[in-house]
């Protein structure tokens, strides 16, 4: 697989080929397995990887692949990062390099917040990176000028 570069900055990846289906897969440390290599999935470890090493997400509050219930349907948030209590804080949402980040996508991680209620929202592709927080007074989500990092966040999280 030819694998995009990214809006982000490089990281040591372990791939194989899965000798059964022959196909391509990374290692997810979140998950401690490895998983088919999508274009999803490199910007995921990517994007992982960036929250934690530049911008001091702790790796242990981040869960990729959060099983919820939205309505009847079982979905999956990409990714979600959890406040010191436990509760979730953060949801990622991530395409592939070639998706463009329309409302559909918005509208989509929106979807997987009525069961999770957190106060940020995050969506990126891997050349583009988009936060918004939700204004606790107009119950509104209001764009972020950047990513923020995780002290700026850790104490405006609620119990």
């Amino acid at each position: 697989m030819n694998h995009p570069t990214l809006n982000l900055p490089p990281i040591t990846v372990n791939t194989r080929m899965n000798p059964t289906t022959h196909v391509e897969e990374i290692f997810d440390s979140q998950r401690r397995k490895y998983v088919r290599l999508t274009p999803e999935e490199w910007v995921r470890q990517h994007f992982v990887s960036y929250l934690v090493t530049q911008l001091g997400y702790p790796q242990g509050r981040l869960q990729n692949e959060v099983a919820i219930r939205v309505g009847n349907m079982e979905k999956r948030c990409d990714t979600v990062v959890f406040n010191q209590f436990g509760k979730p804080a953060l949801i990622v949402e991530y395409k592939a390099p070639t998706v463009r980040l329309s409302q559909m996508v918005f509208d989509q991680i929106v979807r997987y917040n009525y069961a999770l209620r957190v106060q940020y929202l995050m969506v990126s592709n891997g050349i583009q990176h988009y936060c918004c927080r939700l204004n606790p007074e107009t119950n509104r989500f209001e764009f972020l000028q950047e990513l923020p990092r995780w002290e700026q966040i850790e104490g405006q999280l609620q119990p």
